[in-house]
């Protein structure tokens, strides 16, 4: 959920407190088929259809994609009667008299809660939230699953002994990445990065890494990885094509905040995954 900055709080709550009454006519804005009237409030609701730099709609994975929309949830404006006094910051450089309102904005779907003004007639539609715009400029990144560089896909390994795992890090893959998304005055740049790997090796185990893994060095020898690593304990004979289907994902953390446009932060994470088969065989010994 996004954190309500403590400006629009106090504001929100510096209007509220003029009372609940009835509302008059008013503008109607959008004419998304969930908007509903009542007869306490004017209540008006629509969609933001306009583009931002990098709307992919896709958010890609190694493994599969899946279409994302990127266009904000529908908001719910709410006309204040009475409207607050002409000193009161929602009336954003505007007064009475002109031609226009202040509204109450809900947006449900990620709990913006605020107050805009809007001109006679209304907008084509409401102002974009910003946390929209954050999962735009993270659609531009065209973030994948792990670049997984151990255990390798034509290796084989083997029961009993250490296996290191680690992954190669670029922007995509590990991050950090930083991005930014515009719409009217509004831009939030938001920076990407893997928080942790969850490796699912196929033979009903899994384990939980917090950074990008240590690479093997033949110093080494047979000891187990300081930061990442797993030690099969049966073979993957019997397995379709005689190798473990393992399974990398990563949870990226995303942290976003607005650069152009009324001050707000806040933070979500987002899901990558890859997949590759692992071939581990028993140990032979071999005497007379």
């Amino acid at each position: 959920m996004r954190r309500l900055t403590t400006a629009a709080t106090v504001l929100l709550a510096s209007i509220l407190s003029t009372g609940v009454a009835q509302a008059d006519g008013g503008p109607t804005v959008g004419n998304d088929p969930g908007c509903q009237g009542s007869e306490a409030w004017v209540s008006v609701c629509a969609r933001d259809n306009s583009d931002g730099p990098g709307t992919s709609g896709q958010k890609p994975t190694a493994a599969s994609s899946g279409a994302v929309s990127s266009s904000p949830p529908p908001c719910t404006y709410t006309k204040l009667v009475p409207q607050p006094p002409a000193d009161n910051l929602g009336w954003d450089g505007h007064k009475p008299g002109d031609k226009g309102a202040v509204y109450q904005v809900y947006c449900p779907d990620t709990m913006r809660i605020g107050v805009s003004w809007i001109p006679d007639g209304g907008p084509a539609a409401p102002p974009v939230d910003p946390e929209v715009l954050a999962h735009r400029a993270v659609d531009s990144m065209k973030l994948v699953g792990p670049d997984i560089a151990s255990p390798q896909a034509a290796g084989t390994y083997a029961v009993g002994v250490p296996l290191w795992l680690w992954v190669n890090q670029s922007p995509t893959t590990f991050g950090p990445n930083t991005a930014t998304a515009s719409a009217g005055a509004v831009t939030v740049s938001a920076t990407a990065e893997v928080a942790s790997i969850t490796w699912k090796f196929g033979d009903g185990t899994s384990v939980t890494c917090n950074g990008p893994g240590t690479v093997y060095q033949a110093s080494s020898g047979m000891k187990p990885s300081p930061t990442c690593g797993h030690t099969f304990a049966k073979s993957s004979a019997g397995q379709s094509g005689q190798r473990f289907a393992l399974t990398a994902t990563a949870t990226w953390q995303v942290n976003w905040t607005v650069t152009a446009g009324a001050v707000d932060a806040g933070q979500f994470t987002e899901v990558r995954q890859s997949q590759t088969r692992v071939g581990v065989g028993e140990l032979q010994a071999v005497g007379n």
